[in-house]
């Protein structure tokens, strides 16, 4: 948060139990344009910074997966 942003702003989560995450960010026609975890962590609670200076202003998603979750959420990067 904060959403939207310019231009980077962090992603929390938290992994209830040992498991493999992944965190990445897709763009509107559904490419990933950047992966932010893609490895096994334990339990815990984490905070992830998603830097989109690179990137054009515009919606973008990310996919947090772990072994039995999966959500997806909507940011918007306003240069």
């Amino acid at each position: 948060f904060p959403n939207p942003f310019n231009p980077a702003t962090i992603i929390k989560f938290s992994v209830p139990q040992k498991s493999f995450v992944s965190l990445k960010v897709f763009d509107v026609l559904g490419i990933a344009v950047q992966t932010l975890v893609g490895e096994e962590r334990p339990a815990g609670n984490y905070e992830v910074t998603f830097d989109a200076a690179k990137l054009p202003s515009g919606v973008y998603f990310y996919t947090l997966q772990t072994n039995n979750f999966l959500a997806t959420k909507k940011l918007i990067v306003l240069k």
